[in-house]
């Protein structure tokens, strides 16, 4: 297998990174940020690259951990899982097309000034060209993006060393008119000025030294950048009166015109045009290459990584990527094509940052040569700040980002997940994380020295005995009792009887019956009749007033009835002071294998300190059951789950993989955890997948203090 020569050193390291930068940063949006931010627009290009460095450190970091995979989008994706990796795939794919129409409807002007044209048609016939330059597979050489660097940087260069002289300082008075807002939104829509300054990762693969040469390099030409916006922008405000380029389509041709007379305006067309047509054909080109790398990984369909052999180029990509192409040239605003470019890249730049600390504490190998300092605070200062300047610049980006993570999302759901079983670096993180905080609480857990069991109808024996063993299960390590209540409700008209004397003999039989079970399962078992004129009051009263560990009841589907007129146990569960077991046993079996479901998440601790108990009384063993085909990384969790879980019980416990579209094996018992009947349990609560394969079904629902909270629900069901 050939391999790419690494032969890029530091000068073409830097020359790729700010040739990548250079474009419309510098010829189009300075106007569009004087109009914000007036003076100030200097500050906002020095504070947009200083809000830069975290993700270039954290770029250069992951570059040279991994530099055979170039791209933002796969870094995410590898360290943050398939749904965030759509979402940044998406994410940059609309950034880099945005990109590349910004400057093509900001470029065309330069080019009016010497032609008389229409703007927007000429623009769009620069993209269609553009466009089919990508579909037959012509490529920019190394040496054309040079020569085009040096053309830029020699004419900014004489604009900048040739206007100082005609600086008036007058220029820069009521430098903070617009306030703080206004230097933030115009910070936000700068911010896209920098974009490029990662692109070398992408080349990662050919760099020399690639831990000495990526960090500098990346580094190196932000610096370098940044010092040339800042000069450049401060001679732009100073050579020309207030308000008179704020706005304008040529705003450096217009200063120069002021400073350097025609050979001045000359030389800026000609640097302004070739940058930017550079911008745009590398905008098709890179942005393209993502509905692709996606397509290859399963996040998009097919038919975009399909290589047309007589081209050898992704058609399909680069004519969908075309069309959006000169669909916002067409329709979109200038400016809402700039500030949404910025968005976009914010949004990625953040979910960069997340992605190193994805991939420092997760379980992947992760050995970069090159590692980030003042880790994990410069990348949590990144992702926070990249956020609170996305706040600061209007609803059009605000809008776009939440349609495109809304969007993603959903095409997640609905495509990705049911085709794709990757973890990203952070689900280990997570699901590791996760674990050890269930092991602790199952370590940490009270005992079960009494329990309740709330009889709310008349059912025979057997499935009373199931009730009582169940809970004389849980009580009997710890040689507690099980207190076995009758419950029968009354109208509210009719008088309760509450005198001893007045029980029948029925209740004398019922009370002789549970203490013969007592005696057969080994342990205390005391028996009472409530009458009540409301049964689900009553059961919490009793919990309440003897203060029991948990309550078991016999299971009744939750239906839109109870909603409406009250359903004792699903209103028990929302309100006792204690655990609550819910059975449901069809066909009741010797407790030999107890298995415990943990579904698309952990396992929940609750369940399993439920399950151990009764694997423990009848000598059986304990069965982690999760969906899965055994491989990958969350096998691997799970073993290491099962391991830890193994030496702080005294029951055996395996773990085993069980196919979604297979049946489980019969197990004789299963436990899992209930669903949160709250608003939040129709977010949080996945589905019950095993819940068929046993005779007898425990549903758990913990205890106010015992339940996990929202983020966490949230966090086990969508990322684990």
């Amino acid at each position: 297998m050939k391999e790419l020569e690494r032969d890029l050193g530091l000068p073409s390291v830097l020359a790729i990174s700010i040739g990548a930068m250079i474009g419309s940063g510098i010829f189009i949006l300075p106007a569009l940020a004087l109009k914000i931010a007036g003076p100030a627009v200097i500050l906002a290009y020095l504070l947009a690259g200083v809000l830069v460095v975290p993700a270039a450190l954290s770029k250069s970091e992951m570059a040279t951990a991994m530099p055979e995979a170039g791209g933002t989008y796969i870094y995410i994706e590898r360290g943050m899982g398939p749904l965030l990796g759509t979402i940044a795939g998406v994410g940059t794919w609309f950034s880099l097309s945005f990109k590349g129409a910004l400057a093509l409807v900001g470029g065309v002007p330069y080019l009016l000034i010497l032609f008389d044209l229409p703007l927007k048609p000429v623009a769009l016939g620069l993209a269609g060209v553009l466009i089919l330059v990508n579909l037959v597979g012509a490529k920019q050489t190394g040496r054309l993006q040079v020569a085009i660097v040096v053309v830029m940087l020699a004419a900014l260069g004489w604009f900048a060393a040739g206007s100082v002289p005609s600086v008036e300082s007058a220029n820069y008075a009521n430098f903070f008119a617009d306030g703080i807002g206004g230097l933030l939104a115009a910070t936000g829509l700068v911010f896209v000025s920098y974009a490029g300054v990662t692109k070398v990762a992408s080349v990662a693969e050919e760099v020399e030294d690639p831990g000495r040469n990526i960090p500098l390099g990346i580094l190196g030409s932000l610096a370098f950048t940044t010092v040339l916006y800042v000069a450049v922008v401060a001679v732009l405000v100073g050579v020309t009166d207030p308000g008179t380029i704020a706005g304008s389509d040529t705003p450096v041709a217009d200063a120069a015109a002021v400073t350097l007379g025609g050979a001045g305006v000359i030389a800026v067309i000609l640097a302004a045009i070739l940058a930017l047509v550079s911008t745009a054909n590398a905008g098709i080109l890179s942005s393209s290459r993502y509905p692709f790398a996606m397509s290859r990984d399963q996040l998009a369909p097919p038919s975009l990584a399909s290589i047309s052999e007589r081209l050898g180029t992704p058609v399909n990509s680069i004519t969908l990527t075309g069309a959006v192409l000169l669909a916002l040239i067409a329709f979109v605003p200038i400016l809402d094509i700039a500030k949404l470019a910025s968005a976009f890249q914010i949004m990625v730049f953040a979910l960069i940052n997340l992605a190193v600390i994805a991939f420092r504490e997760g379980t992947v190998e992760y050995e970069p040569e090159f590692t980030s300092p003042l880790y994990p605070w410069m990348q949590i200062f990144g992702t926070v700040t990249g956020v609170g300047l996305l706040t600061q610049m209007g609803r059009v980006p605000l809008a776009g980002a939440l349609v495109i993570t809304v969007a993603s999302v959903l095409w997640y759901a609905a495509y990705v997940r049911p085709r794709v079983d990757r973890e990203g670096a952070a689900t280990g993180a997570i699901r590791r994380q996760v674990s050890e905080e269930g092991l602790t609480e199952i370590e940490s857990a009270d005992a079960t020295r009494e329990v309740l069991v709330a009889l709310t109808k008349r059912m025979d024996q057997r499935r009373i005995q199931t009730l009582v063993s169940l809970g004389a299960d849980q009580v009997r390590a710890d040689d507690g009792r099980v207190v076995v209540v009758r419950f029968e409700e009354v109208p509210d008209q009719a008088p309760l009887t509450a005198d001893a004397a007045a029980q029948s003999e029925d209740d004398r039989s019922f009370e002789r019956r549970m203490e013969t079970i007592g005696e057969r399962l080994g342990v205390d078992v005391e028996a009472d009749e409530i009458v009540s004129h409301d049964t689900k009051h009553a059961i919490v009263n009793v919990a309440e007033r003897r203060g029991v560990d948990a309550i078991v009841a016999e299971h009744e589907p939750l239906r839109l009835r109870s909603r409406l007129i009250g359903d004792p146990i699903d209103w028990v569960v929302r309100h006792a002071p204690c655990d609550v077991l819910l059975v449901d046993s069809s066909a009741p079996r010797t407790p030999e294998k107890v298995v415990v479901s943990g579904e698309n998440a952990p396992f929940p601790s609750t369940a399993v300190t439920v399950a151990e108990a009764v694997a423990e009384a009848h000598d059986g063993g304990l069965s982690l059951w999760y969906p899965g085909d055994g491989n990958g990384d969350r096998a691997a969790s799970v073993e290491a789950y099962r391991t830890d879980l193994a030496g702080m019980l005294d029951v055996p416990v395996e773990a085993e993989s069980i196919p979604t579209d297979q049946r489980p094996p019969a197990a004789d018992l299963l436990v899992r955890r209930g669903a949160d009947h709250r608003l939040r349990g129709a977010l949080a609560d996945g589905g019950r997948p095993f819940t068929q394969a046993a005779g007898t079904t425990v549903t758990v629902y913990p205890r106010e203090s015992r339940r996990p909270s929202l983020h966490r629900r949230l966090i086990e069901r969508y990322l684990l």
